[in-house]
């Protein structure tokens, strides 16, 4: 089982690492190469399916925030699911949710699951599964003076 968390905490590191590149084709590489992968955006309540789905989903997410930067402030790990807490910045500039790019900065914590199959000897992603405020998220996009910013996680020590 130890061997299957490092090797989860290897591919999670990677994915993080590329996301934070920009570098979407080694992102993609870090799922298994399957129509079974898929990418869940709870707050939204969508679930993409397969490659296709997966790379849409990453398609909406640097359109809107291309310069998105991903900080881990916590790592916890079972057999078959790594989680990460993060905070993401960036800046708000494509369409997101209804809300027109507005050139604003944005600052909020995600909680993401990463799945893997615990009958693949892979060690790549079955899934992600993100949580996140996606009101919060909203609200800075828009640029409301009082919306909130997070709880600052990634300055916690």
């Amino acid at each position: 089982m130890e061997n299957m968390i490092t090797r989860q905490r290897a591919t999670v590191e990677e994915h993080l690492r590329t996301e934070n590149a920009g570098d979407w084709p080694a992102v993609y590489d870090t799922f298994i190469q399957s129509e079974a992968v898929y990418y869940d955006v709870v707050p939204l309540s969508a679930k993409f399916r397969g490659m296709a789905g997966v790379k849409d989903f990453y398609e909406m997410l640097v359109a809107a925030i291309p310069d998105l930067h991903i900080t881990v402030s916590a790592e916890y790990d079972v057999p078959g699911c790594s989680i990460r807490e993060v905070t993401i910045t960036g800046t708000h500039q494509g369409e997101y949710c209804g809300a027109p790019a507005s050139g604003n900065p944005i600052c909020f914590e995600l909680v993401a699951f990463y799945l893997f199959d615990m009958d693949d000897d892979s060690g790549k992603l079955l899934a992600e599964r993100i949580y996140f405020d996606n009101e919060t998220l909203l609200r800075q996009m828009r640029g409301e003076a009082n919306a909130p910013t997070g709880v600052g996680l990634v300055h916690v020590a």
